[in-house]
């Protein structure tokens, strides 16, 4: 049977589950899946089960993070990205977070 997720997603998911828990913390699910140092990321989405490799900078980023916010997932999302901030502030996720407000994402 064919799978949605590539198997560079897939292998990026099992990665994170054997490190600690990168995409789940005490059965909290985890949504956004850093890459190449904050300027891409996979983006968990659970209103349709697929996992997106998207640019953090674009806009596709910006609309696949509006679906999840009205789905009422916003306030997860938010807190993601605060915390990967306090991770690695280098890689710019506050800046993200940023254009995400900007852009109206986490209003409603």
């Amino acid at each position: 049977m064919a799978s949605n997720t590539s198997k560079t997603a897939r292998a990026s998911v099992r990665a994170g589950q054997g490190s600690g828990g990168a995409l789940s913390v005490l059965g909290e699910y985890k949504y956004l899946i850093p890459l190449a140092n904050g300027r891409f990321a996979y983006v968990r989405n659970l209103t349709n089960g697929k996992t997106a490799h998207l640019k953090t900078d674009s806009d596709a980023f910006v609309e696949e993070i509006r679906v999840l916010t009205g789905a009422g997932h916003g306030a997860k999302i938010r807190a993601e990205l605060v915390t990967l901030h306090e991770k690695n502030p280098e890689h710019g996720w506050a800046d993200t977070e940023k254009r995400l407000v900007d852009a109206g994402v986490f209003e409603g």
